[in-house]
């Protein structure tokens, strides 16, 4: 079964091409990860994935329904996402913040909210305990009153993902989750997302800490200026000459016939 479909997906502005013909699924329960040297198009790639971009071409499919480019409407459908750059409320609570993620499966109106009517009280209930189950189930049981400018830079990343998870989605998209995380805190974010795995999410993430990757995905796809150049195990990504030729900035064929030429006896 596949819950994600990408087909054909290019991105173009103008006359740059950022994504060109990706093609990518990912399984229920499965983390994948997406790599590529900066400039590839990870990013770009996610936000064709969310709605926040309407491919140029190609389509993407969640658990086989075509989604619209709208992003309200992918949470709606059960994908949810962190970003590269931390995007909290600073100014409103932890547990707030999760609380806001939880608006999309609350179905009461405004009437309902202004008369506070039984329904909307059961339903307010409902999605505090939701989201305290999820500060808990993210380490941040004991900062829920606090302000959410106020967590230190790893509590704010888990804090993201507690956000996105109370939207109860399929797939979770991460966005560099450890950019600017000391090694403890990456164990304890790669730990989280196996976690996450565990409760039947699927992960898609985006990541330059090989290590992180390798050590955590199924599956790892890799961007080079926006194609995928290669997908596959990760220890079979990890040895492709291809891989290492992208990273180091130079195109594979020049590097192959430069090893070549330097093993020539003299």
């Amino acid at each position: 079964m596949t819950l994600l479909d990408v087909r054909g997906v290019t991105m173009r502005f103008g006359g740059l091409t950022a994504v060109n013909g990706v093609d990518l699924t990912v399984a229920p329960g499965e983390v994948v990860g997406l790599i590529g040297p900066n400039g590839a198009g990870k990013t770009t790639f996610f936000n064709c994935l969310t709605g926040l971009y309407s491919p140029t071409e190609g389509e993407v499919r969640y658990d086989g329904a075509i989604l619209p480019p709208k992003p309200h409407r992918v949470t709606e459908a059960g994908i949810a996402r962190t970003f590269q750059n931390i995007r909290l409320f600073g100014g409103m609570t932890v547990l707030e913040n999760v609380l806001v993620g939880r608006f999309c499966r609350t179905r009461e109106g405004l009437f309902s909210a202004i008369w506070r009517s039984r329904g909307f009280r059961r339903a307010e209930e409902s999605a505090r305990e939701k989201a305290l189950e999820l500060l808990e189930f993210t380490g941040l049981a004991d900062q829920a009153d606090r302000m959410a400018r106020n967590l230190p830079y790893g509590g704010q990343r888990r804090l993201e993902i507690a956000r996105a998870l109370a939207s109860d989605p399929g797939l979770l998209l991460l966005d560099e989750p450890t950019a600017g995380m000391n090694p403890q805190e990456t164990l304890e974010t790669e730990e989280l997302i196996l976690a996450i795995r565990d409760r039947g999410v699927a992960v898609l993430v985006i990541e330059h800490d090989m290590r992180f990757i390798f050590n955590l995905c199924d599956r790892v796809a890799v961007l080079v200026q926006g194609a995928k150049l290669v997908e596959g195990p990760p220890t079979a990504v990890q040895a492709d000459e291809r891989v290492v030729a992208a990273y180091l900035g130079e195109p594979y064929e020049e590097s192959a016939a430069a090893r070549e030429s330097s093993e020539v006896p003299a």
